[in-house]
Parts: structure tokens; sequence; C-alpha cells
């Protein structure tokens, strides 16, 4: 059976035991690692309600319903979703014309989309994301974490800078005592001891938002069920869908490649849209996977299952209806500091060194620059995703179209002419085609052997009914010969069917 089956005996698992069951280890590393990221998704995820114009316990909440859903239905073990930025980029609008039950009605309708979207295989597209797009990606991402925290470390008192600085110290050196707990998690807890006991006024978590007291309940979207509120909610819901898959299968892809195993896309895609729908009928904003967040699972506190996701939203509600006061007094510098050491971590520094920039070809470093361009103007990075892989095809495009040749080869008698034609047909090739040959130089027979060729589209037969045209005017023969199988079944279809070959 595939990765991508979506049978009940794949989707659950249940014959495989957990590894957290057996191994005290794997179990502390799950449970820390899903503390540290419950404590990072407080601040973030009230910004993003701040964006969406909701209040922040909604986006709270989506954080945890979509957290708690996707570590059972999700396709990637380890990874974070929760509210995001690009998502409420999308949703604010909708909020802000048509009010919140509007938004809450359009996150479900993603996550039907998501839902279609995976069952039909949208994540096998990508296999077309090349890896200089990916690289980009990455780049991308670690700009905007660090960019995100600027404001945090702008017009703030004098004494943010010396606990920023104590708790990247803290973040650096405490692994080389212990790597046991977190280093996140002690420069948190240091730092907010050191706060509260000295009593230095800093910007704290409370100061972003009011904690919620008590756990969300599900009810349905106070909207008319009419055809009009289904055509005013599509085309947000089609774009959050498309946004919060991107990020999703990117940010999967990218845990694939850290951890050295394969997770199910088709799976994490479905799975995304059972979590937004599940986060809708509970009132939140909807999300989709936290690169940064997933970071500071997956690399910095070391987890590796299910665990740490579903514990991370567990701990997220513990924490704000429990131990909200608490949290309130935790200084943002502990957790800007957290977001900058994930920044500088996710952030391809190889891509970057001289040595590495003088051996790739310059398309590659075309694209990876036009990805993180095209995210760091946007704020978005599904656009730059997009944008960088239609660079790449481009370029590629250009690159084998430019191996496509043709060569003469005359007879000793002078009756005939052979041109040799290699290399791949399409349509970036076939256009130069046309004018290799010497249509009134070359005697009565003329031969075309394509052996060392093969068509790939409409383009290429038009070219080749051209070429034959243009030397029938003449009164002058054309064979073509040596086609492959699928060039000779693709010209033998459109050959003199196509209108403008003549």
């Amino acid at each position: 059976m595939s990765s991508s089956a979506l049978s009940p005996a794949a989707w659950l698992r249940g014959s495989r035991r957990p590894s957290w069951l057996s191994d005290p280890k794997v179990l502390r590393t799950e449970v820390l690692g899903g503390l540290v990221v419950a404590l990072a998704l407080i601040p973030e995820a009230i910004s993003f309600s701040v964006i969406a114009g909701v209040d922040p316990a909604i986006g709270l909440f989506a954080s945890f319903t979509m957290a708690v859903t996707i570590s059972v239905v999700g396709g990637r073990p380890a990874m974070i979703s929760a509210a995001t930025g690009a998502v409420a980029l999308v949703i604010a609008p909708m909020n802000r014309e048509h009010g919140f039950g509007y938004l809450v009605a359009t996150v479900i309708l993603a996550g039907v989309v998501q839902i279609v979207l995976g069952a039909l295989g949208v994540a096998k597209l990508m296999r077309f994301v090349p890896r200089s797009v990916m690289v980009g990606f990455v780049n991308s991402l670690a700009v905007l974490i660090f960019m995100a925290q600027v404001p945090e470390m702008t017009d703030v008192p004098w004494t943010v800078c010396p606990l920023l600085a104590a708790g990247l110290a803290l973040m650096v050196l405490f692994p080389r005592i212990t790597k046991a707990v977190p280093a996140p998690l002690v420069s948190i807890v240091i730092l907010t001891v050191v706060t509260v006991a000295a009593g230095i006024a800093v910007p704290t978590v409370g100061d972003k938002g009011a904690l919620p007291s008590s756990l969300p309940v599900p009810g349905l979207p106070d909207v008319p069920l009419t055809l009009d509120t289904l055509t005013t909610i599509a085309p947000y819901a089609l774009a959050m869908a498309l946004v919060g898959l991107m990020e999703s299968l990117m940010t999967a892809k990218l845990v694939d490649d850290i951890t050295d195993t394969r997770s199910s896309k088709t799976r994490e895609s479905v799975g995304q849209g059972v979590a937004n729908i599940v986060t809708g009928f509970f009132g939140g904003m909807g999300g989709c996977a936290m690169i940064g967040q997933t970071m500071i699972n997956v690399r910095v506190s070391g987890a590796r299952t299910r665990l740490s996701t579903f514990l991370a939203g567990a701990f997220l509600m513990v924490l704000c209806v429990v131990f909200g006061p608490i949290v309130s007094d935790i200084p943002m510098a502990a957790l800007v500091a957290v977001m900058v050491m994930v920044s500088v971590g996710t952030f391809d520094w190889h891509s970057i060194a001289p040595k590495t920039l003088k051996r790739m070809p310059a398309g590659e470093i075309t694209v990876m620059l036009i990805t993180v361009a095209c995210v760091i103007a946007t704020h978005n990075l599904a656009i730059g995703v997009v944008v960088g892989s239609i660079t790449a095809m481009v370029i590629f495009a250009r690159r084998v179209a430019r191996l496509a040749d043709v060569t003469a080869v005359t007879d000793p008698d002078g009756g005939t002419v052979v041109y040799r034609v290699t290399g791949a047909l399409f349509f970036a090739s076939s256009n130069d085609l046309i004018g290799r040959f010497d249509y009134a130089g070359d005697p009565e027979r003329v031969v075309v052997d394509l052996t060392a060729a093969h068509i790939w589209d409409a383009s290429s037969v038009a070219a080749l009914d051209a070429v034959e045209n243009r030397y029938a005017q003449r009164g002058k023969t054309v064979e073509i010969v040596g086609l492959n199988e699928p060039s000779s079944r693709i010209h033998e279809t459109l050959s003199g069917r196509l209108a403008g070959s003549h």
C-alpha cells in the first residue's frame, strides 16, 4: 500500500506502538518540546488575531484546536499547525467587510476545499518544486521570522537589550552543560524569574492581550445558509485553502529533510482540511503549519512524534486557562530571543557561502534570490514559492531548448540532404527549428532524421509541418524518419491538423 493511501489502517497506524511509551527519554523530549512550543505560540497567536481583526482568544483557540486535531489526523509527525499570519492576512478582509460569522464559515469551507484537493492528489505537485526554490523558501522564512521580532526590539526600555542578550547566551551555552532540558525553556524560565523578582518593567506576554479563561465551545457560524453566502465566502476560502496547503506541504518537506524520514503529504493535506473544519466549528480563525514553531519543536527541542504536537495545543490551553497570570508575566524579550535563535538556525548559511556561490549555476542562484525577494516583499511564502517555481521552469526550458541542434549532411551524389535533429523538441526549441533549413539551396529530396530527438508537444509538430510546407512550395519532398514511439504517436495524431502551420 502506498504512503498516500487513506485506508483506516494507514490513517490511524494503530499497529505501531509510539516510541514515547517505551522510552522515557523520548517522552521527556516530547513533553518539554511541546511546552516550549506552547509558550512561543501564545504571543504569536495573539499577534495573528490582531492581523485578522478578531479577539486574541480566537487566535489562541484556533492554535489549540489546530494542533490537537492535526496531531491525530496529520501526515507529518512533530509538525506544528496553529493560527498563522499567512492565513490571517487572507481572511482579514472577510471579517472586516462581512463580520466574524462569515470568517468562521470561510474557515470551514476552506477545510472542505483542502480535503477535496488532498483527495485529488494535489500534494503530488510538490515534486515540481526545485531545490533552489526550497532553499529560497527556507532562507526567506528565516528572514521573516527575524523581521517579525524587530518591533519587539525597537522603541522598548533599555533593559530589554541585556535580557535579550542573556537569553541568547543561555541558549548558546546551556546545551554545552546538558541537553536533557531544552535551552529555550531554561531561558524563558530564568528570564521570567529575574524580571519578576527584580521588578524590571519590560513588555510582557500580558501586554499583547488578555488570555482566555475558559475552553472553546463548539457552535455553528452565524450566517444565512444561502447561495449568496457561498459566493461571498468561496473566493476567500479557496485562497486560504491554497495558501494553507502550500505552507503546510513545504514545511512537511522541510521536516522530512531535517529528520531524514518520509511523510504522507496526501494525509497531511486532508488532515489540514479536517483541522480547519474542527477549528471553524469551535469558532477559531483557522490556520496551517507554523514553520517557526515547527523548527523549535523539531530542530531545537529534538521532538519527533505526534505527542509533542498534541501537547503543544494542550499545554497552550492549560497555560492560558490555569496559569494565565504567570504566563502573562513572561517577558517578550525571552520569547524574542528564542525566535531569533530559530531564525539563525533555520537560515541555510551554506547556500550563501562564497564557495557555494562560485560553484552554483547562475540560474539556480537567480531562482533562490527571486524566491527570497518575493517572500520578503509580500510577506507571503506561498507567492514566493509559486513565482520561484515558475522562474525555475522558464530557466529550465531555456536551458533545454539550447540543447536542440540541427546538422546537415549532403549525399555525395548531391540528390539528397539529411538533417539530423538532436535534443528535446518543444515550444521553446521548436520555434528556432524552422530557420535551420536551407529551403532554396537544398536538393529535391530532404530527409529529417529525428532518431536522436523527441517530440514533446503540438508546437514541435506544427514546426515540422511548416518545414514540409516550405519545401513543398518549392517542389521538394520531405521524409521524416527515426521517430520513437511516443513521438510518432503525437506526430501522426496532429500532423496536418494544426492551423497556422502552413
